[in-house]
């Protein structure tokens, strides 16, 4: 059986998939390039892209296998799919945040959620939120939530003293 992950999520670009694909790499640390493609001459007078410019990218991020496509305008993401990281600590939830954010939309971010400057939609979320959630006391995953609800970036001691009162 091959080694090619089941599903890969595919990301349309218009035409800057090698910008993004660089940003992802700069702030995921085990990341990397899988495979590159490039448009070729047919069907040069549907896609108007030269000869040799990237048409996909393969890249893995911590091991998830994606696709970024230089497919043209027409498609733009939505806050609808969105892709979370999850982060053990508070300096993983600060770099990531940190780092998607740069130029992206500040009205976007709440509750853990941001676009980044390409539109894509991330989660930087704390582990620690599904341990409280998936608890067996409903009151304190209440107060957990309603202090969720009211941050940004997501503080993990914050959400912690909420949950224990």
């Amino acid at each position: 059986m091959p080694t090619v992950q089941t599903i890969t999520p595919c990301l349309w670009f218009d035409d800057n998939a090698e910008a993004a694909v660089d940003f992802y790499l700069s702030i995921f640390p085990n990341a990397r390039i899988t495979a590159v493609t490039r448009y070729g001459e047919a069907g040069q007078e549907i896609h108007r892209r030269p000869p040799g410019s990237v048409l996909t990218i393969g890249f893995e991020l911590d091991g998830q296998a994606f696709t970024a496509l230089n497919a043209g305008p027409g498609h733009a993401f939505s806050p609808a799919i969105s892709f979370q990281v999850n982060c053990d600590t508070q300096d993983e939830i600060d770099h990531f945040w940190d780092r998607l954010s740069e130029s992206g939309d500040e009205a976007e971010q709440r509750c853990g959620w941001l676009k980044d400057k390409f539109g894509l939609s991330w989660q930087i979320v704390p582990t620690a939120v599904m341990r409280m959630l998936q608890g067996d006391d409903s009151e304190k995953a209440g107060r957990m939530m309603t202090a969720l609800m009211q941050m940004t970036k997501l503080d993990i001691r914050t959400l912690e003293e909420a949950y224990n009162g």
